[in-house]
């Protein structure tokens, strides 16, 4: 009889994962987006949720919680209770602060269960057209011609427009000094007004001062061409060598969600993304919809990514914050 007890306690104990992920959600699911109202992950946020609260027949409510690169809003997820109701929708600038900070109030790597990859956002190099250069290889050439003359705008220390100008300059050797602001709108404005010389601007914020003629787009950091800007080169097709900056747009979970939970976010997710109305929704606002994966293909991408970052932390000699 004792013996049989166990074996059903261990069985009931089983089951729990899946049974409670079959009444999931039983309330509505609040979405923490670690950035402004409006901004490149907010526009995901809101239209996955759609999605979300169709299939899943429950409210995703997003809150927007700006502030330090995107370490507020994920420390409120990674303290929050690990039962699926607090999930967070966020981007690279995760890793880039991991890689910049001497510490930080989580660990990316223990505090999260990856879910799932909603998009790809490549930034954009631009110049104002009055710098004259028409080509990467002519902005590294007056770069090196001008050591320590040219200046590049960012959104800030450890975000995606800071690292990829950081990643340019170690390789190339080249001297370029760093003009942060307080996000991406104020950085395009001075670029705009031809305060700075270049910018690894995001996507969104890029796209419509290219076809406005106020910037000029060299190149863009994807693997392959954005398709809003078809004959714009990649980085590497512009002569730079293995240089790719993608930014990945994803959900994340606190650490000790079920699996069951996660994996069915994740089904979900996916199934949203391959709709056309989400893949166009994402292509106007310069995001590539992603492809189905796993959490663990999520999590294992995560990694890789951490680990490039923090070599070009090292090989920048970039002194962390």
């Amino acid at each position: 009889m004792v013996m049989f007890r166990f074996a059903l306690a261990a069985l009931l104990a089983t089951l729990a994962g899946p049974l409670h992920a079959q009444d999931y959600p039983s309330k509505p699911v609040r979405v923490i987006v670690p950035w402004p109202a409006g901004g490149l992950v907010d526009l995901p946020a809101r239209i996955v949720g759609e999605k979300l609260q169709a299939a899943l027949g429950q409210p995703f409510v997003v809150e927007n919680k700006p502030g330090a690169g995107g370490v507020i809003g994920a420390e409120q997820v990674a303290k929050a209770a690990p039962d699926g109701y607090t999930i967070a929708l966020t981007t690279s600038a995760l890793n880039m602060n991991a890689a910049l900070r001497k510490s930080l109030p989580f660990d990316v790597t223990k505090d999260f269960e990856p879910v799932a990859v909603v998009a790809y956002a490549p930034s954009v190099l631009v110049v104002h057209p009055s710098l004259g250069v028409k080509s990467v290889q002519e902005l590294i050439a007056l770069a090196k011609a001008k050591p320590g003359k040219l200046s590049y705008a960012s959104a800030g220390p450890g975000t995606p427009a800071h690292l990829s100008a950081e990643l340019l300059k170690s390789m190339l050797g080249l001297d370029v000094v760093h003009v942060p602001y307080k996000g991406a709108p104020p950085a395009m404005a001075d670029q705009i007004a031809g305060r700075i010389e270049f910018h690894f601007a995001n996507a969104a914020v890029a796209l419509p001062q290219v076809k406005a003629g106020a910037v000029r787009a060299l190149a863009v950091t994807s693997p392959k061409r954005f398709a809003p800007l078809p004959d714009v080169p990649t980085m590497m097709e512009a002569g730079v060598p293995n240089f790719e900056a993608d930014q990945w747009i994803g959900y994340l979970a606190p650490r000790g969600t079920s699996r069951a939970i996660v994996e069915r976010l994740s089904a979900e997710i996916n199934k949203a993304l391959v709709q056309e109305d989400i893949k166009a929704a994402l292509a106007r606002s310069g995001m590539t919809a992603a492809a189905a994966g796993k959490p663990a293909e999520f999590a294992a991408y995560l990694k890789q990514d951490l680990a490039k970052w923090a070599g070009v932390v090292r090989s920048a000699n970039i002194q962390p914050e």
